[in-house]
């Protein structure tokens, strides 16, 4: 049975270039297929209708486009596991180190306390809200004016009644403006990079306070 009828890729011929039961065939595996599939259809041709050059080259063409993609694939598949071994390499060099990446809890132990802000724009007020477990507002942090960028910030504990806070977990908020206009302003939790993990999703650092994020996520190293 012919496979290509007026240049028209016949269903079974599909089917051979891309079987249904295998995600990516490799390219000298789909390369034999295709030239077994050639070889019979040139044998079982209708020989009042024979097969032209045309035929022949876009078959061909075909091939090389079906075969090209395989080795695309490959290439980018062995690119993504190489640059994950080297995000993993990088990160592993990280473990115990602090870092600032987006979140809003913020952990009091011993008086001290550290967080951060991301300003993505330069802000006349930065105002920075510490709040208790229950969302009660207990500290209240004027900065003022601040540039652009990610600021590293501490609390020692002192709450604005002038009394001394307990250890313990708490939140903070940011709020930045300048003039009547309000200024993106980022929450950064802090915690220190326990151990590294690699998945599906690329690599994690797996941060005390902060949970799993990615390498991207960190905006500042302490």
């Amino acid at each position: 049975m012919t496979a290509i009828t007026n240049n028209v890729a016949s269903t079974s011929l599909l089917a051979t270039m891309n079987p249904a039961t295998t995600a990516a065939a490799s390219a000298s595996a789909t390369q034999d297929r295709f030239m077994k599939l050639l070889v019979t259809q040139m044998k079982n041709q209708d020989p009042l209708n024979p097969l032209d050059n045309a035929q022949v080259t876009s078959q061909l063409a075909q091939l090389s486009t079906v075969s090209g993609i395989d080795k695309m694939n490959t290439t980018l598949e062995s690119m993504i596991t190489s640059q994950q071994s080297g995000q993993a390499v990088q990160a592993a060099g990280m473990i115990g180190h602090g870092v600032l990446a987006p979140g809003n809890q913020l952990a009091l132990a011993s008086n001290t306390s550290i967080f951060g802000v991301d300003l993505a724009a330069p802000a006349e007020k930065v105002m920075v809200t510490v709040k208790d477990v229950n969302g009660v507002a207990v500290h209240t942090m004027d900065l003022g004016a601040k540039d652009a960028g990610t600021l590293a910030l501490t609390w020692d504990g002192i709450k604005d009644d002038g009394s001394k806070a307990a250890d313990g977990a708490y939140t903070f908020s940011v709020a930045a403006s300048a003039g009547s206009t309000s200024v993106s302003a980022t929450a950064l939790g802090f915690g220190q990079v326990s151990s590294v993990s690699t998945s599906a999703t690329g690599v994690k650092l797996n941060v005390t306070n902060l949970g799993a994020i990615g390498m991207t996520d960190v905006r500042q190293i302490l």
